[in-house]
């Protein structure tokens, strides 16, 4: 494809009016404000007028399947909210129902502009198989909780394992698989001891939430003597490239060794507003020179996957909690969005437009009442914009989604059978019953 006479967010997140990008294959080949002489080998001429072409966005936190969950447990704190509700819905989990779920969430990442994900949860499988029809990208990991007995007797190890195997650089390398504790207050020491042995093993990326709420840091200390982030460290876990998801209760010691680390942390501000869990102190980590990315963390306590009611939070938050109207700008918010999400990820080729970066774009109506007038076009993107003002998204220089049309789901099929099986498990659940 390409586009022609559009607005750009370049690689230094600078907007650049009247452009010609061009993809090929999977790939970015061409930037300029010339139209470049072979116009033929690109194949659809796009007409970028009063659009703007930008990387797509890395949700670099979610539980997709989730979706099943949506509006389901409201009005209650973390711990309350997943062992009362969650975990028995979780119990009645089967793999059509996975299916269904992750594809919806697919759905709606690209319709929001999502191209890839960083998803921790269970039934691999069919997570793998829904977002390879997708045609999105994830980083996908079982997440691991352990209370006790053998490590090698658990099956969230023993499925950890087989993903790494079996799907590691699935469907041509859009699909990453990692290694996952779900939290250090779900996890025995010596299961986290060999997660972290089993990702040096096979050299995977790591994903684990930490920190998302004062009790659970209060409660590690008094079980470890430690934070959650200082307990993870010692017990190796950061020893790889790792994600840490919400970070919201850290202090300068916690932060001084994610730097140390070369830890990415994924912020989720609306689930942790939702879940009164918090507010990160995102300020703090960009100045530490932390990869700070965003998440969206599940629509269950989202309940959404609208990325860019995730910037502006992120944007006000940062605001509010240091107190500074200066603090959060426009090119730091849509850095993390963006290429710092990639980063998490370590999708070194992603996250930019940029010549020999893949392809993963997402283009954005500026005419539009809520994006007009314009004084700075990073500004409308971050407090203007709503997921609805994408009218496509790309990835490795695949349509996905496009003015209201998906090109690789039935979204009327997709819908209802999430709906079936919403229904099913629910029943299970009120009955106490297996689904």
């Amino acid at each position: 494809m390409l586009f022609k006479n559009i607005g750009l967010i370049n690689e230094n997140f600078e907007y650049q009016g009247n452009m010609f990008v061009g993809t090929e294959g999977d790939k970015i080949t061409y930037i300029s404000d010339e139209l470049p002489e072979d116009t033929e080998k690109y194949g659809e001429v796009y007409d970028g007028s009063k659009k703007v072409l930008m990387s797509g966005f890395y949700n670099a936190h979610a539980h997709s399947t989730m979706a099943l969950m949506r509006g389901y447990g409201e009005n209650m704190p973390l711990d309350r909210w997943l062992n009362e509700l969650v975990f028995p819905f979780e119990d009645q989990l089967y793999n059509k129902g996975v299916y269904w779920g992750t594809l919806l969430s697919m759905a709606e990442s690209a319709r929001f502009g999502i191209v890839s994900t960083s998803d921790m949860y269970f039934f691999t499988d069919a997570m793998v198989r829904a977002i390879t029809v997708s045609g999105l990208k994830s980083n996908l990991s079982r997440s691991i909780s352990h209370f006790g007995g053998p490590v090698e007797e658990c099956a969230g190890y023993k499925e950890s394992i087989d993903a790494i195997k079996m799907y590691d650089g699935w469907a041509d390398g859009r699909i990453i698989i990692e290694a996952s504790a779900h939290s250090e207050y779900t996890t025995t020491e010596e299961m986290i001891r060999a997660i972290a042995e089993l990702a040096k093993k096979y050299d995977t990326r790591v994903h684990v939430h930490v920190s998302e709420t004062e009790k659970e840091v209060r409660e590690c200390i008094e079980r470890h003597g430690k934070s959650p982030v200082k307990y993870l460290a010692d017990c190796g876990l950061f020893d790889q490239p790792a994600n840490a998801a919400h970070c919201v209760w850290v202090d300068d010691e916690d932060i001084a060794i994610l730097k140390e680390k070369g830890v990415s942390v994924s912020s989720n501000p609306i689930s942790n507003l939702k879940l009164a869990s918090g507010i990160c102190r995102v300020s703090d980590l960009y100045d530490a020179g932390i990869n700070v990315a965003i998440g969206t963390d599940s629509v269950c306590s989202n309940n959404s996957l609208n990325f860019f009611e995730e910037m502006k939070l992120l944007a006000l938050l940062g605001k509010f909690k240091t107190g500074d109207a200066s603090a959060m700008t426009p090119k730091q918010v849509l850095y993390s969005a963006t290429r710092g999400g990639a980063l998490a990820q370590g999708r070194e080729d992603c996250g930019l437009v940029k010549e020999g970066f893949k392809a993963d774009l997402i283009v954005v109506d500026m005419n539009q009442p809520n994006m007009q007038p314009v004084f700075n076009v990073l500004n409308n993107l971050v407090y203007s914009a709503d997921g609805k003002d994408v009218l496509m998204t790309m990835v490795d220089g695949k349509v996905i989604y496009r003015e209201g049309e998906y090109t690789t789901i039935d979204i009327e099929e997709c819908m209802s059978e999430t709906n079936k099986a919403k229904d099913k498990m629910l029943a299970a659940v009120r009955a106490g019953e297996k689904a």
